[in-house]
C-alpha cells in the first residue's frame, strides 16, 4: 500500500511544478519569438526551481566550459537529468525525435530549442548537419552519448557517430567537448543502492507518468553532476576515439561516485582546452 504521506508529498510537488512550468512557458515562447537573450536563461532558472520543487540536491563538481561552440557528453539514467543538467548552465539538448511529441515535456523541449534526430543509420549526416548548425551559430548543446536511458548503475556503449559534429573547418572555432558524469547517489543522506536507484532511473518500459508520481513522493535525492576536463576533437585523433574517451572518463567517474568516493584527476590530452573563468551555477 502506498504511504500516505508520500502520496501528500508527490500531490504538493507536483502541483507546484505544473503551477510554474504553465506560468512559464508563454513567457519562454515569447522570449524564443523576440530573439532575447534571456530565452537562454530563464531555463536555467526554471530547472533550478523544479529542482527544488521536486526534492533535488544538485551537488556540482568542475566547471562547465564556457566557450562557444561546446558539445557536452553525457551519461543519460532519466528524463530527470534534463532538470538537472538544465539548472547548472545555459544549454540546450539533443533528444530522439519522438520526445517532439511527448505531451508537456515535448513542448518544453521545443522551448529550449532541442535539436531533435531520429538516430537511424540511415540519417546519420542529416542529423549531424542539424547538430553542427546549431554549433555553428555558438550553441551550446548536451549529448547523451549511449543513445538511450540506463540504469544509472553503468554506462552503456557511447555511440560514435554524432561525434563527428566535433569536426571543424579550418578557420572555424573548434568545438570544446566537455564530458560530463550525472550520479544519482543519495535518498534522504542514504546511499541509493543498485536496487533503489530504479526509483529514480527511467528505462525500459516503464510508463512516464507513474514514474513522476512515485520521484515526487520520494524525500530528498542527491544528484552529483561532475564536469570533467573539455577535449577537442583533434586532441584525440578522431570521433571514435573521441567518443572512446568520453565513455572511459565518465564510467570510472560514474562507479567512484556510487561509491562514495571524489573521482581521481584524470589526465588530459596534451594541449588541453583551457577553462575560462568560472560559470556561477
Amino acid at each position: 500500500m502506498e504511504n500516505p504521506g508520500s502520496s501528500a508529498l508527490a500531490a504538493f510537488r507536483l502541483a507546484a511544478y505544473l503551477s510554474l512550468t504553465f506560468a512559464l512557458m508563454p513567457v519562454q515562447a515569447l522570449l524564443l519569438a523576440a530573439r532575447s537573450r534571456a530565452a537562454g536563461r530563464l531555463p536555467v532558472a526554471y530547472h533550478r526551481l523544479c529542482a527544488r520543487i521536486l526534492g533535488f540536491d544538485v551537488r556540482v563538481r568542475g566547471t562547465p566550459v564556457a566557450s562557444e561552440p561546446a558539445l557536452f557528453v553525457s551519461n543519460h539514467i532519466s528524463y530527470l537529468d534534463i532538470t538537472v543538467l538544465g539548472g547548472v548552465t545555459e544549454l540546450s539538448f539533443v533528444a530522439k525525435s519522438d520526445v517532439a511529441q511527448w505531451p508537456l515535456f515535448g513542448w518544453l523541449a521545443k522551448l529550449q530549442r532541442t535539436v531533435f534526430v531520429a538516430r537511424r543509420a540511415a540519417g546519420v549526416d542529416k542529423e549531424r548537419d542539424a547538430i553542427a548548425r546549431r554549433l555553428d551559430g555558438g550553441g551550446r548543446l548536451v549529448l547523451f552519448a549511449e543513445g538511450t536511458t540506463g540504469d544509472g548503475n553503468r554506462t552503456r556503449r557511447f555511440k560514435s557517430a554524432l561525434f563527428a559534429v566535433a569536426e571543424r573547418p579550418l578557420d572555424a572555432a573548434p568545438v570544446a567537448v566537455q564530458p560530463v558524469t550525472i550520479a544519482w547517489t543519495r535518498l534522504d543522506g542514504m546511499p541509493l543502492g543498485r536496487f533503489l536507484r530504479p526509483a529514480v532511473a527511467w528505462y525500459g518500459d516503464m510508463d512516464l507518468a507513474p514514474h513522476l508520481w512515485a520521484v515526487a513522493g520520494l524525500g530528498r535525492i542527491e544528484v552529483e553532476v561532475i564536469f570533467h576536463e573539455p577535449v577537442t576533437l583533434a586532441q584525440v585523433g578522431s570521433r571514435k576515439a573521441l567518443a572512446h574517451h568520453c565513455e572511459s572518463i565518465i564510467s570510472r567517474s560514474l562507479t567512484q561516485a556510487l561509491a562514495g568516493r571524489a573521482p581521481a584527476p584524470l589526465p588530459a590530452p596534451a594541449g588541453h582546452v583551457k577553462h575560462p573563468a568560472p560559470l556561477h551555477a
